[in-house]
């Protein structure tokens, strides 16, 4: 018996490579941040989507409460900070090294970023809008 599998050559089985100096920027939810395509969509046929967003210029005035439809959301800070807020929870401010995972449809606000910053971003799926809802009472 063979318990050997080969899997079928597919675009999700070979190595997705996305070179900053090649990069890939593409539109995204605010026109005030930079977003940089990680190629992960194409790859998993749009079951994640992974993505760099940075920013040259503080975020002069809060998002406003909002949701993602997705399942989840990862952000993982690379430099510089980000404060969020989420309904009954303390202040969260996102520091280089921190990490937060959201889940889908979980009401927020993003409050004020550092100056410059820089954050990868996963979300499950791939396709995740943003729709505005009341601030929680």
């Amino acid at each position: 018996m063979n318990d050997v599998v080969t899997p079928n050559p597919t675009a999700a089985s070979v190595p997705t490579v996305a070179k900053k100096s090649a990069a890939d920027y593409v539109a995204g939810r605010r026109a005030f941040f930079k977003y940089r395509d990680l190629g992960v969509t194409k790859a998993t046929g749009g079951k994640l989507r992974a993505q760099v967003t940075s920013a040259e210029a503080g975020m002069s005035q809060p998002t406003g409460w909002h949701v993602h439809t997705c399942d989840a959301q990862l952000v993982y800070m690379l430099s510089g900070w980000i404060e969020l807020e989420f309904a009954g929870e303390p202040l969260c401010r996102l520091e280089a090294g921190d990490s937060i995972l959201i889940p889908g449809n979980t009401p927020h606000n993003e409050l004020r970023t550092s100056d410059t910053f820089e954050l990868l971003e996963i979300s499950l799926p791939a396709e995740m809008a943003t729709e505005p809802c009341d601030a929680p009472r």
